[in-house]
């Protein structure tokens, strides 16, 4: 069986602790009216998505879409991703789009529970 496990990824975890530290430093900023403290967290905010996004592309993030239970686990590497992946924006940007991906793909609902 199969099912979505978006985010569960180093790239992903990596970049939510900067962004959340990044966040920390622009509140902190705001609270205490320092331009260099807004400045900073915004910079570090930037650079989690820098980071995400180069993570993901050197294979420690995963494909969008439906995966197997065995690749659910966090240090799992996507061996596919100097390829590109079908339907991803963070490959596409990179020029690495298959050449037989379509340019959209649509995800078809998995009903998780009986009563969906």
């Amino acid at each position: 069986m199969s099912l979505y496990d978006e985010g569960h990824t180093i790239a992903g975890w990596t970049g939510c602790a900067i962004a959340t530290v990044g966040s920390g430093v622009v509140g902190a900023g705001v609270c205490t009216g320092s331009v260099p403290a807004l400045v900073g967290g915004a910079v570090l905010v930037a650079a989690s998505v820098l980071v995400t996004w180069v993570l993901h592309l050197s294979g420690w993030g995963k494909p969008p879409g439906v995966r197997p239970r065995e690749e659910w686990r966090l240090t799992a590497r996507d061996t596919q991703a100097r390829g590109g992946h079908a339907g991803c924006a963070g490959c596409a940007l990179a020029g690495r789009r298959p050449a037989s991906a379509p340019v959209a793909t649509r995800a078809e609902s998995i009903p998780l529970s009986p009563i969906e």
